[in-house]
């Protein structure tokens, strides 16, 4: 098949489109030509790697993808198949269309069993710590994939998989976000952001987003934002939170830069919550604790979903009650071309990627 991929850890230079063996699905896996792929800027972390990070190189990037299932590894291959093992693998065939949950669980350790596999012992995400969605062809558990409608758009879902998994499990399940609250989202563009806006909505919220432009603050406006303030233009725009809460402050705060904890610590009321899910600004700085205990403050870190919040949350989108917004959409082969737009804050919205046809080869 192929594959964008790297063989050491640098600079977009380092991605390659090649050859790479395609995979076998093993028992209780199903092998998916992807027709999608979607990024997230932990492909560019990733690529240029950090301190600790082992992968088996050459690696491919890529969390999120959909495409149609052509191959099942079956389960009656397997010595020991649990009995959800066996009910998952049995409701899958070929030509099925799919979306791939990235969030890897062992599924046998006691998180796992307990329903909350983003908690799993030896989790993974796929893209990061084991080989991603730029190719041609994935294998992955049964567990991982949600059926998608035969008219639905692979482009759309693959821009869904991440990001309206973390937000959901995010503001829903760790934040208790509730009709009638304030949520103010720093960061107007981004795919974790935008999905933020539209289920901040869809649960009754109001919305406070913070940009970096007036032209992204636009279509921030344009999912449902309420209130919008412009960082270029107000430094200080806790201040500017402030007012424009009538002094009152937010509810929740959904923070993915970690360098403006400050800041949007003194955006809270008394008792709220701050949310993270990332630190895009850099893992290390400085809070003042005396904001933490004087305002009974929380901050509360997510990642991911369990398999149970994908389904809700993808259900919601097939539905069309919540919209993934696309930015632009690149053929693989530029794939290093969408990672620099997307590192450089170019974006509004998911980018996502083309796959090809298979080579002639076909995928044996």
């Amino acid at each position: 098949m192929k594959a964008m991929l790297f063989r050491q850890h640098g600079g977009p230079e380092v991605l390659e489109y090649s050859d790479f063996p395609t995979p076998e699905p093993k028992p209780g896996e199903a092998l998916v030509r992807l027709h999608a792929a979607a990024l997230n800027r932990m492909d560019v972390m990733v690529r240029n790697g950090w301190q600790g990070l082992k992968l088996d190189l050459p690696h491919i990037n890529g969390a999120d993808g959909a495409g149609e299932i052509i191959a099942l590894g079956g389960v009656e291959r397997s010595a020991i198949v649990t009995k959800q093992e066996s009910e998952e693998s049995g409701d899958w065939k070929i030509g099925d269309r799919v979306v791939i949950n990235p969030n890897l669980g062992c599924g046998t350790c006691e998180f796992c069993l307990a329903g909350r596999d983003n908690l799993c012992l030896h989790w993974h995400l796929l893209g990061e710590t084991v080989r991603g969605t730029y190719a041609e062809y994935i294998a992955i558990p049964f567990r991982q994939l949600y059926k998608l409608p035969k008219d639905f758009d692979y482009h759309q879902a693959a821009a869904a998989a991440l990001v309206y998994q973390t937000a959901w499990h995010s503001l829903v399940t760790r934040g208790n976000l509730q009709k009638g609250e304030t949520v103010l989202i720093i960061g107007a563009g981004g795919g974790v952001n935008t999905a933020s806006v539209q289920i901040a909505k869809y649960i009754g919220a109001q919305v406070v987003v913070v940009g970096s432009d007036a032209s992204k603050l636009e279509k921030a406006q344009s999912l449902g934002a309420d209130i919008l303030i412009d960082r270029s233009k107000e430094t200080d725009w806790s201040r500017s939170v402030y007012l424009a809460t009538n002094k009152r402050g937010v509810d929740v705060v959904v923070d993915n830069i970690g360098t403006t904890f400050m800041l949007s610590l003194r955006s809270l009321r008394k008792g709220g919550r701050l949310l993270t899910v990332g630190n895009s600004g850099g893992p290390r700085f400085e809070i003042d604790n005396r904001y933490l205990f004087a305002k009974h403050l929380s901050i509360i870190g997510s990642t991911m979903s369990t398999r149970d919040e994908f389904r809700e949350v993808m259900n919601l989108v097939v539905a069309g009650k919540l919209k993934p917004v696309i930015d632009k959409t690149f053929p693989l082969t530029d794939a290093a071309i969408a990672q620099e737009r997307l590192w450089k804050n170019e974006n509004f919205g998911k980018i996502t990627l083309e796959i090809p046809s298979p080579s002639e080869a076909g995928p044996g």
